[in-house]
């Protein structure tokens, strides 16, 4: 359901609007190479105001220096522009920053398959764990206006301890939701 933006279209007011603003700086037709996906908390409607837009994409070490190039080119310009390339759990990643109609844009880059990166598999766990027990939401929007992050939150209403971007994982695994 997330690899592609029609669900924003016919979503929420801010849904539609971020399709608005990813459309218009053309972020999915510039990257197709490489499977932009967005994630997070607004494809499953838990954004607060101070959510940003990520979108992950599988690219390889070999295309760093060419992404890194063209990352210049599109969005060296905007506001908050930074680019970092590092080391995400031993695995190589790139990470662009900046500001682009009020929205905080993230876009990340590793080299394995999108449906494969954690923001994508905590996104699918956190959609399930919605669809299931629909009074979560309030819950865990309540718990990010007070400042908590997503998977935390997440974990502390499942009463997960530990790491919780791992623990959310394990528990996705665990109940066979990815």
């Amino acid at each position: 359901m997330f690899r592609t933006l029609d669900y924003l279209m016919s979503g929420t007011p801010r849904q539609r609007a971020v399709f608005q603003a990813i459309d218009t700086l053309g972020v999915m037709r510039t990257w197709s190479d490489y499977s932009p996906t967005l994630c997070g908390t607004i494809p499953i409607g838990i954004d607060v105001s101070t959510s940003d837009l990520d979108i992950v994409m599988e690219i390889h070490e070999r295309d760093f220096s060419r992404v890194e190039e063209m990352m210049i080119e599109e969005y060296g310009y905007l506001e908050g522009f930074r680019m970092k390339k590092m080391e995400v759990k031993k695995v190589p990643t790139i990470k662009v920053n900046f500001i682009y109609k009020y929205y905080q844009f993230e876009l990340f880059g590793q080299p394995k398959c999108v449906t494969k990166q954690h923001a994508y598999l905590h996104m699918v766990i956190e959609a399930y764990l919605l669809k299931q027990r629909p009074l979560l939401r309030r819950k865990i929007i309540h718990l990010k206006t007070l400042g908590v992050k997503t998977e935390p939150a997440f974990c502390t209403m499942l009463g997960l301890q530990g790491d919780p971007y791992e623990q959310l994982l394990q528990y996705g695994r665990e109940h066979r939701i990815i």
